[in-house]
């Protein structure tokens, strides 16, 4: 499974780690916060709301969460 590197910058106030993670991916990808911050040294420091203009380098596996448009009818 390859990764690849795409930067991102917090463009609004109150943009947390997670939240930007959401926007950009509008899913649950379990461990990419952690991965997110192995790439970013530093970022932690900054604190659970990230400043306006910084850069955070987003670890993309090609191997993406399955979508979630399964329905299922009981009756």
């Amino acid at each position: 499974m390859a990764e690849t590197i795409e930067s991102i910058t917090v463009s609004t106030d109150g943009t947390t780690l997670a939240k930007l993670i959401w926007r950009r991916f509008k899913t649950t990808m379990p461990g990419l916060v952690e991965r997110t911050l192995d790439t970013n040294p530093g970022l932690a420091a900054l604190g659970e709301v990230l400043p306006v203009g910084t850069v955070v380098r987003l670890p993309v596996s090609e191997q993406r969460a399955p979508e979630k448009s399964t329905s299922v009818r009981l009756w």
